[in-house]
């Protein structure tokens, strides 16, 4: 076996195995919480197992960055002790090189990581959210409840049970010129979305203008707008995982509940989230030249595992400021793994140098 698929492997088969253990953990916690109600239901170690995997997505975002510092150090750990790292820089292996031989197996944490979470948690969560819908027991089972969001520069309010989004009850539409001041409120007990739009079925409204309120109806209306299916789907059954497009149509007029800035750091967030897996990689590298027959090494584990698990912190808060719109989103998204990836690569330089 050559030498680089030899330190592949031995990474990438701790990564997968503290990923996996990782995992389990959660999901045990999770269940623990949600077990009763499973059993209530009837639903068995069946319904367990599919509300296990359903949330098995959202969990590998929190999981995959701390799997990959957790695996990366075993490796590194494993590696030094047996001297094997001495006798690859003896040969003229760079601490560059070791790292290179390493890289493969976080990027691909990487990748399944983004996949994970903009491509398949979309899916599940609705998913999740229609399967525990139908399965509550009659005395749980409640009528959707009406939520309010805005709508390019509308604000709405409307109720749906459709989970393909197509449809609305109980439409509410407020519309504001660009100063913000209303210039009509329009009520209808349903819309369908059509071709031209979402079509508003008879309509009431009340038309505002210097010369006071006017009041009118009709058989039907189109509301011309951004809003599709796809938003109502984010809105009302997924939005725990709210993926990057959901993010970028809530920005250009399609639905959205919070503020801008949220969606702007959701968008930026969807790749610096999955960056952090390099990011812990760059910052176990000093463990693997570390001599483990001095307290040198067990210094290098302990300041590789604190300065992961700060990462994770600052990450957190950074994104979280971002989202309040305290934190321009660019800044909230990329300054911890900036940060980071530079103090893992200025030890890498020492260390090397």
């Amino acid at each position: 076996m050559k030498l680089s698929g030899y330190v592949l492997r031995a990474v990438s088969v701790r990564i997968a195995g503290a990923t996996a253990v990782l995992l389990a953990v959660m999901q045990i916690l999770d269940l623990l919480e949600v077990t009763p109600d499973i059993i209530e239901r009837g639903l068995g170690a069946a319904g367990m197992a599919h509300y296990a995997l359903l949330r098995l997505p959202q969990m590998i975002d929190q999981a995959a960055p701390l799997g990959v510092l957790a695996g990366s150090i075993f490796a590194f750990m494993k590696l030094a002790g047996d001297s094997e790292i001495v006798a690859m820089r003896a040969s003229g292996v760079s601490v560059y090189r070791l790292l290179a031989m390493a890289l493969p197996a976080a990027l691909a944490v990487v990748v399944i990581n983004f996949v994970a979470v903009e491509v398949i948690a979309p899916r599940t969560d609705r998913m999740l959210q229609a399967w525990w819908q139908s399965t509550a027991p009659p005395a749980k089972q409640t009528a959707p409840k009406p939520k309010a969001f805005r709508v390019g520069g509308d604000l709405a309010i409307a109720t749906t049970g459709d989970l393909s989004g197509r449809t609305l009850q109980d439409v509410k539409i407020y519309r504001r010129d660009a100063a913000g001041r209303q210039t009509e409120r329009i009520e209808a007990a349903s819309a369908t979305y059509g071709p031209q739009g979402w079509r508003l079925n008879a309509p009431k409204f009340v038309r505002f203008d210097a010369a006071g309120a006017h009041m009118g109806q009709a058989t039907e209306m189109t509301w011309a707008s951004k809003f599709e299916p796809a938003d109502v789907q984010a809105l009302f059954f997924g939005d725990e995982t709210l993926s990057a497009a959901s993010a970028r149509r809530a920005l250009r007029g399609g639905g959205g509940e919070r503020p801008p800035s949220y969606y702007a750091t959701r968008v930026q967030r969807a790749v610096a989230g999955p960056i952090g897996s390099l990011v812990m990689l760059l910052l176990t590298v000093p463990i693997a030249v570390a001599s483990f027959r001095s307290s040198r090494g067990a210094v290098f584990i302990a300041g590789s595992l604190a300065a992961g698990l700060m990462f994770v912190v600052v990450d957190g808060l950074l994104a979280a400021l971002g989202e309040g719109g305290a934190l321009a989103p660019i800044l909230a998204a990329w300054t911890a793994p900036a940060v980071f990836a530079a103090l893992g690569a200025t030890a890498r330089l020492r260390l090397e140098g």
